[in-house]
């Protein structure tokens, strides 16, 4: 019996047990493959700040993961954190280089969400929608929530793509009462060795697809599976924009450049960026 004075190690909690690095290993980095590095850290501020501080001297498919992320961070710098080998936290390198213009680039958060979706289908047995631009929302108890979210910073010569997932987060753990995790939402499977390796290869399926299409979204599918699986289109949602500046519309499509498309009620059709948006809420408070 462990004393209740113990101190915390990383066998505290056999439920959460670490990652086995060497079997990963064997498992995604194999000759053809995009994944040319693999390492996990027992805890760090942010995977993503230590890829990017680290750009210049990576080679292509470095992946880096964090058991524990102390200051991992979402869009506009928001502070993402969980438990202990709680979740999935991990970033990766990627360099499109001249095989996709650097206008297309902006697909890439997207081109994470599509992956990460359809490597839990498969990995976890949950159904993941995607809510534009890069956060990931699963059923509980017929209420959507956040379990994950993404985040893609440009880097050296490429880009630094983060992706953090909360897998076994007990409902008194959520952060907040929109927030929940893959076993809240009923997942077959809260491996995470398993489900690592279901979103590394499906990361790998897309990226490849997407840039032997030279970024084309529509060309390469990723245009259509990400209409397929977002939760945003078809909804009424506002927009609130730098300045104060608001718009209210329905979110009738993402555009080539990966852009929201907002009909207003003016008939105006408005195009809108991920470095636009400050935050992006359904009018019924459907969509959080």
């Amino acid at each position: 019996m462990t004393p209740p004075d113990a101190s915390p190690n990383r066998w505290s909690d056999l439920d959460r047990p670490p990652l086995n690095v060497p079997a990963l290993r064997r498992g995604l980095l194999r000759p053809g493959a995009l994944w040319t590095s693999l390492d996990v850290v027992d805890s760090t501020g942010s995977t993503n700040t230590d890829l990017a501080a680290r750009a210049a001297e990576l080679a292509e498919g470095t992946v880096l993961v964090a058991e524990e992320q102390t200051a991992g961070r979402g869009r506009l710098d928001r502070s993402w954190t969980a438990p202990a080998r709680s979740g999935l936290f991990f970033s990766v390198y990627l360099v499109p280089g001249d095989d996709v213009p650097v206008h297309r680039w902006g697909w890439l958060p997207l081109l994470a969400g599509v992956a990460t979706a359809t490597g839990l289908a498969k990995a976890a047995g949950v159904d993941t929608a995607l809510k534009w631009p890069n956060d990931l929302l699963v059923d509980v108890a017929g209420e959507e929530r956040k379990a994950g979210g993404i985040l893609a910073e440009r880097a050296g010569n490429g880009v630094v793509v983060g992706i953090g997932l909360n897998v076994t987060l007990r409902a008194a753990e959520l952060p907040a009462p929109t927030a929940a995790s893959l076993s809240l939402a009923g997942a077959v499977s809260t491996d995470r060795e398993t489900l690592l390796r279901g979103v590394l290869r499906s990361l790998d399926h897309w990226y490849v697809e997407w840039r032997a299409a030279g970024g084309d979204a529509a060309r390469s599918g990723l245009q259509a599976a990400y209409a397929a699986g977002c939760a945003t289109l078809g909804r009424t949602v506002r927009a609130q924009l730098p300045g104060d500046r608001s718009v209210v519309g329905e979110a009738v499509a993402v555009d080539g450049d990966g852009r929201l498309i907002l009909s207003t009620a003016d008939g105006v059709q408005e195009p809108l960026s991920a470095a636009d948006i400050i935050h992006l809420r359904g009018t019924d408070d459907t969509l959080t």
